[in-house]
């Protein structure tokens, strides 16, 4: 019996931010309807969804409503209620279930789940105090990253550790809960994996994209990645291999490491759309938003193919003016702005999109519009 869901119903969203907005995007193309959950009444994904319904993330007579009022539910993040989640389940579909949030809610979890299914890691150790930190510093060695388990993103509640003297730094991020320690892995490029799967078990893989971090926080997104076709072939078989481990339905991003001697370390698994698979809205036949839709609709997934290289470029809020004013002098850039109220420093305001035939002239020609520098 197929799980399909037809055109003209209804997908309920949790979170309203801007990859919310461009999974509605995609749903209205494809003939949903789209219902939001956010506390902001101007939120991105609301001003883009047929209704919302405006109210926290953890009131659950809300997430009932949103169940009732939906066909089938998704989430935009990761740090929704697992329990609300499961009371939903009796209410409307949700096809990506609850473990692969446990999992990946939880970095604890999920490095163990990579391990335990051949994935090449940091090695890691749980801390859940001084003396945790200072044994397994004796085990991992310097330098090395702690990280709470739970929460932050962009580099955010997490500290590099480099000798003894950082470890009074270590103190107050143990306050905030259990925490992880993880070795650093010495690399020579970040990349990613978008990928796909149904609830009938199909699955889309996208293209390598190749990442660039300014102060932890994705900058440049290059596609194709520049990497040997034997690395990016096998960066695609791990993507399968963890989606197929996990029981993934939705998108997922997996984030990796290469090393000099083209070794691949999986570092962050992301069970949601990924910043660093924007470029697909315009250099792919799908984007990760029309693929996350299809596999929790169970709709056929199709083979992805890259249209044209590109080059993914953030813009953060102190961009914001920069980018206005490149709007008339780059007639072939795609500018998106995700409607957001409030300006502020590397909050993510959109991203611009460039389609090329030579990366290497558009890396050069973003830097020279001094905009990001």
């Amino acid at each position: 019996m197929s799980n399909i869901v037809a055109q003209g119903k209804t997908i309920g969203i949790i979170g309203g931010g801007q990859l919310g907005q461009m999974l509605a995007f995609s749903a209205k193309k494809a003939g949903f309807r789209v219902l939001i959950l956010d506390p902001n009444p101007d939120c991105s994904a609301g001003q883009a969804a047929d209704a919302q319904i405006v109210a926290p993330y953890a009131d659950l007579k809300a997430i009932e409503e949103l169940a009732q009022r939906s066909d089938v539910l998704t989430y935009e993040f990761e740090n929704v209620d697992l329990q609300a989640l499961e009371d939903a389940k009796r209410l409307a579909s949700i096809p990506q279930g609850t473990r692969l949030l446990a999992i990946t809610k939880d970095r604890i979890k999920e490095k163990t789940f990579l391990k335990e299914h051949g994935l090449r890691v940091a090695p890691f150790a749980e801390i859940n105090n001084v003396l945790d930190l200072k044994g397994a510093i004796e085990e991992i060695g310097y330098p090395s990253v702690l990280k709470t388990c739970q929460g932050g993103y962009d580099g955010k509640s997490q500290i590099v550790l480099k000798q003894e003297a950082d470890l009074a730094e270590a103190t107050e991020l143990l306050e905030k809960g259990q925490c992880i320690l993880e070795g650093w892995v010495h690399f020579d490029k970040e990349c990613s994996v978008m990928i796909g799967r149904s609830i009938s078990g199909g699955i889309s893989v996208f293209p390598v994209s190749e990442n660039i971090h300014r102060n932890q926080i994705l900058h440049e997104s290059i596609v194709p990645a520049r990497l040997p076709k034997e690395v990016l072939k096998e960066a695609q078989q791990m993507a399968v291999q963890i989606a197929k481990g996990i029981d993934l339905c939705g998108i997922l991003g997996v984030e990796m490491f290469v090393s000099s001697d083209g070794k691949i370390f999986v570092n962050e698994l992301a069970p949601r759309p990924h910043n660093s698979g924007h470029y697909s809205i315009e250099a792919c036949n799908f984007s990760q938003f029309d693929i996350h839709n299809r596999a929790i609709c169970d709709w056929p997934m199709p083979k992805i193919e890259l249209l044209q290289p590109v080059v993914m470029v953030n813009i953060l809020g102190q961009h914001v003016a920069g980018c206005e004013q490149l709007v008339k002098d780059k007639p072939q850039w795609q500018f998106h702005d995700y409607g957001k109220g409030e300006i502020r420093k590397d909050r993510k305001m959109g991203h611009v999109t460039i389609l090329t035939n030579n990366i290497k002239d558009t890396l050069d020609e973003v830097d020279n519009t001094e905009v990001w520098n």
